[in-house]
């Protein structure tokens, strides 16, 4: 090819690329996913989406329900500010709910505790999040939303071993009902489970050969052993072989505990049960099922039990949910205190000389 052609056709060349917009890499690295910023979906339909996403990453069962629940909250406020895009909301509106969860007042009067506020705030916050990290939305505007601090409440109340036995001797163990209401308690009493582990029990999972119960899908979907006690185990013999029985039926064959029409115990039923006992006991103290849990462990951690242990067996995934109980186990406290201090004890001889200078004359 001639030389003034091989220059005109480079030429040629030249000018078309220029006419041309170069290839962006960002436009280039961007995922199918990311080109979705341009479909504009209402705040109910990105929350439907976010939780389906949980549900295809595993995420526990109750872990989504609460989800659902507090997103619902917001969602409600949301639309009382006259917003349905999630792109048009902003760090204000947060702020704004924020502060509505603040205020708000229960039945009784009482405000949200902390802790609450925490748990409604933190479904919005994650909601942000993952829109931002799907390119749902171009900017986060939880991203600099400070929680609020929550309170490090001790347990109001615990049950003493004394009161405890109280409580077991409420349920009449001559009738069925009241032995397996005595064989729930006796399995509260010594594995500490949850109000959801316990109902959730099915026969194969209780070893009485090794003295352990298996606990499927505990909090965070986590599986775990637990110790059971000898005692326990009696009451549950009794009732595996004279009660359920009775109520066993073809849809529910693998329960332990059901009701006398062959369902599973009701959380809330077993809730009010718990709550009937402490009062047929005379026990005035606030809780329930819950309230069993903090006893076993504090009277654990009183009878002398490892803190690790401990956690282990209530399933507590941080240490620090267990460090609380420590707070609440006094005696060995007290123990120390009469030992260690030099006031705990009290000089007879010296208290009868200065009551004698007491006016009015005590002694």
């Amino acid at each position: 090819m001639p030389y003034d052609a091989l220059v005109v056709r480079l030429w040629m060349k030249r000018l078309v690329a220029g006419t041309r917009r170069p290839p962006d890499p960002v436009e280039r690295r961007r995922s199918p996913v990311a080109r979705r910023e341009t479909v504009v979906a209402s705040i109910e339909e990105e929350i439907h989406q976010y939780l389906e996403w949980m549900e295809v990453h595993n995420y526990a069962r109750t872990t989504i329900e609460n989800r659902r629940r507090y997103l619902d909250y917001f969602l409600e406020f949301i639309r009382r500010q006259g917003v349905d895009d999630p792109a048009l909301v902003t760090f204000e509106c947060l702020l704004s709910y924020q502060q509505q969860l603040f205020d708000y007042r229960k039945r009784d009067g009482l405000p949200l505790s902390f802790g609450t506020q925490v748990q409604r705030l933190v479904p919005v916050t994650q909601l942000f999040s993952w829109l931002r990290r799907e390119h749902r939305i171009t900017n986060n505007p939880a991203a600099d939303l400070l929680m609020p601090r929550p309170d490090r409440k001790l347990p109001e109340a615990t049950l003493s071993a004394r009161e405890m036995s109280k409580i077991l001797g409420v349920p009449n163990v001559g009738t069925p009902l009241g032995l397996r209401d005595r064989a729930i308690l006796e399995v509260f009493y010594s594995c500490g489970m949850r109000r959801n582990e316990i109902i959730s029990l099915w026969v194969k999972d209780v070893d009485f050969d090794r003295g352990t119960v298996f606990i499927r899908c505990g909090k965070g979907s986590k599986d775990r052993y637990v110790p059971i006690g000898e005692r326990a185990l009696f009451w549950l013999r009794l009732y595996l072989g004279t009660v359920r029985p009775r109520f066993v039926g073809e849809k529910y064959p693998h329960h332990l505990f059901l009701s006398s029409v062959g369902t599973p115990i009701c959380p809330d039923w077993l809730c009010r049960k718990v709550r009937a006992c402490l009062v047929r006991a005379s026990i005035n103290k606030r809780g329930s099922c819950h309230l069993l849990r903090h006893s076993v462990a504090t009277l654990m951690l009183e009878g002398g039990a490892d803190i690790r242990y401990v956690a282990e067996m209530l399933g507590h995934a941080r240490l620090e949910t267990t460090q609380r109980y420590t707070r609440v186990s006094i005696d060995r406290l007290r123990a120390v205190h009469a030992v260690s201090h030099p006031a705990a004890g009290l000089d007879v001889a010296m208290a009868v000389e200065l009551c004698a200078l007491v006016p009015g004359g005590m002694m």
